[in-house]
């Protein structure tokens, strides 16, 4: 079997060739783990992986709630896509919670 048009991330069981005596093997990297790699997945997909970069993280957006519990949320953006096997991307988005505390919250109307 061979990986020549395909490589994929992770554990990924769709990932695979047609192998000797009607076996599959494997283009995902975790075949390294299982033993079962198309005999073409190192040279193949090892050796051209890359793996994911992002940028900075952004400013936190203002609080959600002028008055009260609500969120703020950040984000950052891919800069190098994961290719061929390599490390996938990590997070790209965050939410931690806020108070919001606007001056006119708790006057009477």
């Amino acid at each position: 079997g061979s990986c020549r048009h395909r490589c994929c991330p992770g554990r990924n069981n769709a990932c695979w060739a047609p192998g000797a005596r009607r076996a599959r093997c494997y283009c995902d990297s975790y075949c390294q783990r299982t033993g079962d790699c198309c005999q073409d997945y190192h040279a193949t997909c090892r050796r051209a992986a890359v793996g994911c970069s992002v940028g900075p993280w952004g400013p936190w957006s203002g609080c959600s709630s002028p008055c009260g519990v609500g969120s703020r949320a950040r984000s950052r953006q891919v800069t190098v896509p994961p290719r061929h096997g390599g490390e996938p991307c990590p997070d790209l988005k965050q939410r931690r919670g806020c108070l919001g505390e606007h001056p006119t919250c708790g006057t009477a109307k």
